[in-house]
């Protein structure tokens, strides 16, 4: 089989409830999932990280077990991809049997070719991130990267030599200048790597919520539990034709604030198995409010649940894709996503579909006409297609989004520019055939419309779909999208307003 396209999000930390970041990151893989879909096969996955300290000392602050915490909170978190119309192809969680198995026989292969050894440990660990610290690192004694408290911890450890595979990742990085983006992001792994690698501990003695280590000892480091979830989930040691269909993985999305473990330690781990580095691992920025990242740890989280309950969901899935280039930080207010819903989803394209169906009944009964000939409206979004399909896949999204509103724009500026309720009221043939010509311009134009955003806003756009009188399958190859497909005597059924303008008083 050949290998299809294959899109991770970060297993997500289930230490709480979600948050608006989480949804961030899971629509953006679905998205890239959907488009990659209409050219092929594809893969998405995600899931929930469920081991670690901070796991087992949330749940008994809860008072329950570190197995019955993460249960109860699953369904929180598959409903809140439910909620966002996410259609993913596998959620795993670590504390799945196929996973533990699967993460203990990459442990033993690891200490049986010498990659893993027993040494002892000392040093800062901050409990909030999971995450080692030397000293040089801390920020006024703290952790660099959440401003918590540290612990001093020693103990004896099992440790992975990733001091070794140094210098090949220094050549993969240089070799391959686009794996890690956006460069700000590779620039400051490669510092990382220029001023040298330590090994690290990859084992616990202090607590026992994780996956027991072969033989005993303690259970296994949470980030060297999790990170392998991305090989667990296709097949690794148990399916290897599924295995190498998908794997290396070609988007792997990440919070910034996690680069290290996924561009210095997960490929040196992937190196020690013998196997390829993902294609691309893409740190994305951060949702800010007030100039603060969005995230349980700082005390500011927004509840995705009622953003979506309030705008819809599809309107917060183009909300996160256009506001910002992808990579980059930006600040969230209900007040922005209201001014994209009122303007770019109301005004622009609800209010095309709703215009254009009303004219079609008023002059033709609903029933769409026959195609104009050639025309240079058409040749002009003749590439649109594949230049949308191109810059989601580079996760370009704000651009992508920007060339679809170029069409949608132009056939608002036809209607006004050519007056159909003028040409209506002529007698003469060329009239009838400038608005027979004009008419089927705009539904069809709508139908590319529903088609090239069905992988921003699936559930929207299946209702423009069903609303133009189509049946057939939204879902179909972008390459060979054509104007002029659109069939002659199509009944249109209009509805409903597509994006009912939400009123919004700023406090």
């Amino acid at each position: 089989m050949n290998r299809a396209f294959y899109v991770t999000t970060p297993i997500y930390y289930i230490s709480g409830n979600p948050h608006i970041g989480h949804a961030y990151t899971t629509v953006v893989a679905d998205v890239l999932a959907r488009t990659a879909r209409t050219s092929g096969p594809a893969f998405f996955l995600t899931g929930t990280d469920e081991h670690g300290q901070k796991v087992a000392n949330a749940a008994s602050a809860a008072g329950k077990s570190p197995q019955q915490w993460c249960d109860d909170l699953i369904p929180r978190w598959q409903g809140l991809f439910a909620a966002y119309h996410v259609r993913y192809d596998d959620f795993i969680r670590t504390t799945q049997p196929r996973h533990e198995r699967a993460v203990q026989a990459v442990f033993e292969r690891l200490r049986d070719n010498g990659d893993v050894y027993l040494g002892k440990y000392e040093g800062w660990y901050c409990v909030a991130d999971e995450t080692f610290w030397l000293e040089s690192k801390l920020v006024d004694g703290k952790c660099p990267t959440c401003g918590r408290e540290v612990q001093w911890l020693s103990e004896d450890d099992w440790f992975f030599r990733l001091s070794k595979y140094r210098d090949r990742l220094l050549e993969h990085f240089r070799s391959n200048p686009e794996w890690v983006r956006p460069r700000s992001v590779y620039n400051e792994m490669m510092a990382l790597l220029e001023e040298g690698l330590e090994d690290f501990s990859i084992s616990r003695t202090n607590f026992d919520w994780g996956i027991p280590i072969p033989g005993g000892g303690g259970v296994i480091y949470v980030w060297f539990d999790a990170l392998l979830n991305y090989i667990t989930a296709i097949g690794w040691s148990t399916d290897d034709a599924r295995f190498r269909t998908y794997w290396p993985a070609s988007v792997q999305l990440i919070g910034k604030e996690i680069a290290r473990f996924h561009t210095i330690i997960w490929p040196s781990i992937l190196f020690a198995l013998g196997e390829e580095a993902p294609q691309l691992v893409f740190a994305h920025g951060w949702i800010t409010v007030d100039g603060q990242k969005i995230g349980k740890s700082w005390g500011n989280a927004v509840d995705p649940f009622a953003l979506a309950e309030r705008f819809g969901a599809d309107s917060m899935r183009y909300f996160l894709l256009r506001e910002a280039p992808f990579g980059s930080d930006f600040s969230y207010s209900e007040e922005k996503i209201a001014q994209r819903h009122n303007s770019d989803l109301g005004n622009d394209l609800g209010n095309l579909l709703r215009r254009s169906l009303a004219m079609l009944e008023k002059y033709r009964e609903g029933i769409v006409p026959p195609a104009p000939g050639e025309s240079a409206f058409a040749q002009r979004f003749a590439d649109l297609p594949l230049r949308v399909r191109e810059q989601i896949l580079d996760l370009r999204f704000r651009e992508a989004l920007e060339d679809v509103w170029e069409l949608v724009t132009a056939l608002n500026r036809r209607i006004d520019d050519e007056k159909p309720w003028v040409l209506a009221k002529s007698a003469d043939d060329a009239s009838a055939r400038q608005l027979d010509g004009l008419l089927y311009d705009l539904c069809e134009g709508l139908r590319w419309l529903a088609v090239l955003l069905h992988p921003v806003m699936p559930e929207r756009t299946q209702e423009m779909w069903r609303q133009l009188g189509l049946v057939d399958g939204i879902d179909r190859d972008w390459s060979v999208l054509r104007w002029g497909e659109l069939a002659q005597g199509t009944r249109t059924l209009p509805g409903d307003a597509l994006f009912p303008r939400i009123e919004f008083v700023s406090s």
